[in-house]
């Protein structure tokens, strides 16, 4: 029995050790994470409310839900609100903080819904006819704001939904333009138009009468499409007026971003006021001043440009008088929100490789840094108490609490026991003098299983935007830790023309796409093999997406000696095909210098196709259908491309994807498609059927 006892414990312990052992981090782990967001502090700032994302597998979707923390408590102790089928996004506290309102579709149609935080059944708030895409609780409680999708022409919504109703039972399919967006985004243009509207609740807490629509005189949406949300507008402390941000419309919508900020009564009864009418760049994000004298703002300067500095604009309400805030300051704000004695602002960053909180004093405009490394999402302030979610390299989103001035407090902890087996790449910041010696970072990836004197293949990521940036940050979709985990190095540079390094580094890539970002990726491909002996120049593979994807294929004719393979997402092939299909054309006529038609030398001084003959590296191909910012027929064209020139390729094709692949099991497919692509040229050994 004794010896029957041995072996049992014995092999338990060896069961235990097995599954504990450490391991890489995988596209399974990545998908099934659970993911924080959308914090939202209670008026008496005692508690926070946010999100969770999970993954169903099963339904190929994901689905959100309410979470709630005790900011007293010295151990926090996460307490699930929501409990449905459905998703519940968009938390907002109720004035007295007994309530959360929120946006499910659990009664068939998006709309918004209110919680009682000591428990019992949700209620429903609304009951229109049309889905409810964002919306805002007033200040004192008695009133609602929100957007719906209409045909502006429509006297009511129920004409709108007769409208829909009787196009889903018309035979005839065709679709009828006379201007542009035709399409935008992922989605064909169906003549409706997000409208912002509000409506009193009654005495019951519901909406009970026909709402009143606020920005439907003007040809615009209200938020922006496709991705404006909430954050475009905003209630005035007391509750009787409306900021919002749009654009107009007309004939030349795809092509201009000369949005303005206008002002409304929150009841209607009269016209929007244009408050920035003098400038013809972008204004947007209105927010009041505690006390309502103050309106700050974010405004770009140069028209036509969507990568331009976001500069802080304080309006005195009474006057209209304007004046920039931290002038001097070269970065572009994120979000603004107002300390609670409206003496400063707290707003998000991007800065040298990292996400960063500010609190900007509106005096003296000075700027204060109030976290370090990493990278801060969604953030809310009542009182003293920010909340703001932030993650790393090395870990997705958590939620953490910080008074000001303080020290941060952790209040999450999910995936620790989903991942507590996973080790993550080790990852380091370094810089190298890249195009014109002007100082250029990036950041390197070891392997989960590095080992001192080995050397590892590489994976040399490429980011898209072109403005944008890969750097402390955790993705959902180009996440080096996946490479990581299948063992491999990462390298990933912040070239020329990324954000975060002031404007004039971001402006540098405009009219120069092939020029200085290729010379930071090959000498900053230098200096990370001479740093990190660990790097195997001679295993290594270029990846990217959108601009990325557009430097792949400007690599396989311009730098074609040095990688094995090639994974092209999404990527630009034919600069004029790209000029006249994409949908917002503001992008190609500023990164060009004008339209095609007016500088098609521009436009082709760096077009792909022009070096096609010199492409001989094996490239994987992949594009979602539903992509109209980079259409499917740049794919063909790069796929035809080297088929006709006998390159090794292959082509992925996602017919319900857009611009960025997003359902879980496209995810799965996608990551061991592009894995199984770098195994068969960098570990020709580990490469397998499943892979491939």
């Amino acid at each position: 029995m004794t010896f029957r006892l041995l072996t049992m414990v014995a092999a338990l312990l060896a069961a235990t050790t097995a599954t504990a052992a450490p391991r890489g981090f995988t596209v399974e782990d990545l998908v099934n994470m659970e993911r924080v967001g959308s914090p939202a502090v209670s008026p008496d700032a005692t508690r926070v409310i946010y999100t969770v994302r999970s993954t169903d597998m099963e339904k190929n979707r994901g689905n959100t839900q309410l979470w709630m923390v005790d900011l007293r408590a010295a151990k926090p102790a996460p307490q699930r609100l929501t409990q449905d089928a459905s998703s519940s996004n968009d938390p907002e506290w109720s004035p007295s903080g007994d309530a959360v309102y929120f946006l499910s579709a659990r009664s068939g149609s998006s709309q918004v819904w209110r919680q009682p935080v000591a428990g019992g059944e949700a209620v429903q708030v609304t009951n229109l006819p049309l889905d409810v895409d964002n919306f805002r609780l007033a200040p004192g409680g008695d009133r609602l704001a929100f957007s719906l999708a209409v045909f502006r022409d429509c006297a009511d919504l129920a004409c709108t939904r007769s409208r829909l109703d009787a196009k889903e039972k018309d035979k005839a399919s065709g679709k009828v333009y006379d201007r542009l967006f035709v399409r935008h985004w992922d989605t064909w243009n169906d003549h409706r138009n997000a409208v912002l509207f509000s409506a009193p609740l009654g005495a019951d807490g519901k909406v009970g009468s026909e709402p009143v629509s606020l920005s439907g005189s003007l040809d615009g949406d209200v938020p922006s499409k496709p991705f404006g949300d909430r954050e475009e507008y905003r209630f005035s402390p007391d509750g009787k007026t409306i900021v919002f941000s749009s654009r107009i419309a007309g004939k030349t919508e795809a092509w201009s971003t000369n949005f303005d900020l206008y002002s409304v009564p929150a009841a209607g009864g009269a016209a929007p006021r244009n408050l920035t009418q003098d400038n013809p760049a972008w204004d947007t994000k209105g927010t009041f001043s505690p006390d309502g004298r103050t309106l700050a703002y974010l405004a770009m300067a140069r028209p036509g440009f969507e990568a331009d500095r976001y500069q802080v604009m304080l309006i005195d309400v009474a006057t209209g008088e304007k004046r920039k805030l931290a002038a001097d300051w070269d970065r572009s704000a994120g979000s603004l929100v107002w300390r609670a004695d409206g003496k400063a602002l707290i707003v998000d960053a991007e800065d040298i490789g990292q996400h960063r909180l500010f609190s900007i004093d509106v005096a003296s405009g000075k700027v204060t840094p109030l976290t370090d490394k990493g990278a801060v999402g969604a953030y809310d302030l009542r009182r003293d108490t920010l909340v703001y979610t932030h993650a790393n390299l090395q870990s997705g989103a958590q939620l953490f609490s910080m008074k000001l001035g303080g020290k941060p407090k952790q209040l999450t902890d999910v995936n620790s026991e989903r991942l507590k087996d996973v080790r993550f790449g080790e990852s380091e910041q370094f810089s190298f003098a890249g195009a014109n010696g002007e100082t250029v970072y990036g950041y390197v990836m070891k392997p989960w299983n590095a080992q001192p004197g080995q050397k590892y293949p590489v994976a040399f990521i490429v980011h898209g935007g072109p403005q944008g940036s890969f750097g402390n940050s955790w993705s959902y979709r180009w996440n080096p830790q996946v490479y990581a985990g299948a063992g491999y190095a990462a390298v990933f540079i912040d070239f020329h023309g990324s954000t975060g390094y002031g404007q004039k580094f971001t402006d540098s890539i405009s009219n120069d796409w092939g020029g200085k970002p290729l010379v930071d990726l090959q000498k900053g491909y230098d200096a990370a093999v001479q740093k990190f002996s660990w790097l195997d120049r001679s295993r290594d593979c270029a990846l990217g997406a959108s601009y990325g994807g557009y430097m792949m294929n400007w690599i396989a004719g311009n730098w074609s000696d040095e990688f094995k393979c090639i994974v092209n997402h999404d990527g630009v092939f034919d600069t004029r095909g790209m000029a006249y299909s994409t949908e917002e054309q503001w992008f190609t006529d500023w990164e060009s210098g004008g339209p095609y038609f007016k500088v098609p030398e521009n436009h082709e001084r760096f077009n792909p196709v022009h070096h096609v003959n010199k492409w001989k590296t094996p490239m994987l191909v992949i594009q979602g259908d539903l992509d109209f910012r980079i259409p499917t027929a740049q794919a063909l064209g790069t796929f035809t491309a080297l088929q006709r020139m006998g390159v090794e390729s292959k082509l992925l094709v996602f017919p319900d994807e857009n611009h960025w692949v997003l359902k879980p099991a496209n995810s799965v497919q996608w990551h061991h498609t592009v894995l199984g692509w770098l195994d068969q040229y960098l570990k020709p050994q580990a490469a397998s059927p499943d892979r491939q």
